[in-house]
């Protein structure tokens, strides 16, 4: 009942900090093995960027596309543009190369445009907003774990695989560390109040950093009493479906399709 309540509200599954961006819900998209979908939504996003931005009914394509998987994971509308918001520095000089960009010009709305600056600006907006929807849609439809795990399936270097497993693991760690030392300050009076206490910020880093190293100083020594060589336990490969595969061939399949048609036909 509880699990069901959760999914009903849209509660993060999870409480780590890598797993906050985790939306647990019941879909295809959800059911999806990792790394199929890594490779799935790669290789879309790939096409998408080679794509021309003159094809602007591709990109429309694309864009119904992503909305469509978005709805089938099921991931709830407000999340999505809170989340998108990240692309907002992005989108302000992508409306500003049109006004500073050099080339061709032409007069729009009593403002004189480069042309070259107003088709970059278009397929920045374009494909970056393509891109972080689908960053979005893994992220909400995968747990940072499985994402891991799917990268070490993808047969990505181990050593890269392990860093972002142990960051991952104690990036709990060191925010819960952060806390206690913030109601420790706190507790004798603290307050900021502006540049003259970023000394005792400062300290209060130098202080974090020391402990997280004389912890992972610790860590790493109790790995090598259990047996730890260097290499993590190996994941095995989970049993994959056809309807799996034929979801994570279809989404770079139907761009592929979008952008061909379109192309033939403009």
């Amino acid at each position: 009942m509880r699990e069901s309540g959760e999914a009903a509200h849209g509660h993060h599954h999870g409480h780590d900090v890598g797993e906050r961006l985790y939306i647990h819900r019941h879909s295809p998209i959800h059911n999806l093995p990792p790394h199929l979908k890594i490779i799935s939504l790669l290789t879309f996003l790939i096409i998408c960027v080679a794509t021309p931005i003159q094809n602007y009914w591709a990109f429309i394509g694309f864009a119904a596309t992503i909305i469509a998987l978005l709805t089938v994971a099921k991931l709830p509308v407000l999340t999505i543009a809170k989340r998108a918001t990240i692309e907002i520095p992005f989108l302000v000089f992508a409306f500003l190369m049109p006004f500073f960009s050099k080339g061709e010009r032409f007069e729009l709305f009593f403002f004189e445009i480069s042309r070259p600056g107003a088709i970059a600006a278009l397929s920045i907006i374009a494909k970056g907003t393509l891109g972080v929807l689908t960053a979005i849609l893994l992220s909400g439809s995968t747990p940072a774990r499985e994402i891991l795990r799917g990268f070490e399936l993808l047969k990505m270097p181990s050593l890269l695989v392990q860093i972002m497993t142990f960051m991952l693991r104690y990036m709990n760690v060191i925010t819960d560390e952060m806390e206690r030392m913030k109601v420790a300050r706190l507790s004798r009076g603290f307050e900021e109040r502006g540049i003259r206490d970023w000394k005792f910020i400062a300290g209060t880093a130098g202080a974090l950093f020391v402990r997280s190293y004389e912890r992972g100083e610790r860590v790493h020594t109790s790995m090598i009493a259990r047996g730890y060589t260097g290499e993590l336990p190996k994941t095995e490969v989970p049993l994959i479906n056809t309807s799996s595969k034929i979801l994570a061939v279809g989404i770079p399949l139907t761009a592929l399709v979008t952008t061909l048609v379109t192309g033939a036909l403009s």
